[in-house]
C-alpha cells in the first residue's frame, strides 16, 4: 500500500514538474524582466511576474454580452493558438480581453494553446516556425485543422466583434 502510494505521488510530482518545465522563464535582456518562452498554460499569467497586466486588463475589459452570447452559439470544435510575448504591451492588451470574453462565452481553456515568444518571435522548440508569425498576439482560430482566420496584433473592431466574425465567416 505504502508502494503503490509513493508511486503515485512521485508520479503526479514527474507530471507537475513536466508541464512546468515546457514553459522556459528568461529574462528579458532588454528591460530586466521576466519573458516566458515556449508553450505555456494560462496559469502562467497567475505568477506576480505576470500577474498585474494579466488581472488588471482581464477586470477592465467589458465585451459586449450580445456578442459574446452569439460566440457561445458557434464556437463548436473550434481550436485557438495564441502566439504572444509577455514583453509585448499589445499582448498584455489583447490576451486577458480574449480570455475575457472567451470565459463569458463557456469556451474551455483546453481549446486554447498559448505559445510565448522572444522579441524576434520566436519560442525554443520551434513550434511557431510554420505559423508565418509578424506580430504579436497572433489568435489563430481552427476547425477541423483548418484555419478559419486570425487576429493580428489588436482587433479591426473588438476582440469579440472580430473572433465572432472569424467564427461565422469560417462556417
Amino acid at each position: 500500500m505504502r508502494l503503490l502510494l509513493f508511486v503515485l505521488l512521485l508520479f503526479s510530482s514527474v507530471t507537475f514538474i513536466t508541464a512546468q518545465d515546457s514553459t522556459r522563464v528568461v529574462q528579458d535582456e532588454e528591460t530586466g524582466k521576466p519573458m516566458l518562452i515556449g508553450p505555456c498554460a494560462r496559469e502562467a499569467f497567475s505568477d506576480t511576474s505576470f500577474s498585474g497586466w494579466f488581472d488588471s486588463e482581464y477586470e477592465q475589459y467589458s465585451p459586449d454580452s450580445v456578442t459574446v452570447k452569439e460566440i457561445a452559439y458557434n464556437y463548436d470544435d473550434v481550436k485557438t493558438t495564441i502566439v504572444m510575448g509577455t514583453w509585448c504591451s499589445d499582448s498584455h492588451e489583447q490576451v486577458p480581453r480574449f480570455f475575457k470574453v472567451m470565459d463569458e462565452a463557456g469556451y474551455p481553456d483546453d481549446a486554447v494553446t498559448i505559445i510565448c515568444v522572444d522579441r524576434e518571435r520566436k519560442d525554443y522548440s520551434g513550434m511557431v516556425d510554420s505559423l508565418n508569425i509578424e506580430l504579436v498576439p497572433t489568435f489563430i482560430f481552427y476547425k477541423d485543422g483548418n484555419e478559419l482566420g486570425r487576429i493580428v496584433e489588436t482587433p479591426k473592431q473588438t476582440m469579440e466583434e472580430d473572433i465572432f466574425e472569424i467564427l461565422t465567416e469560417g462556417r
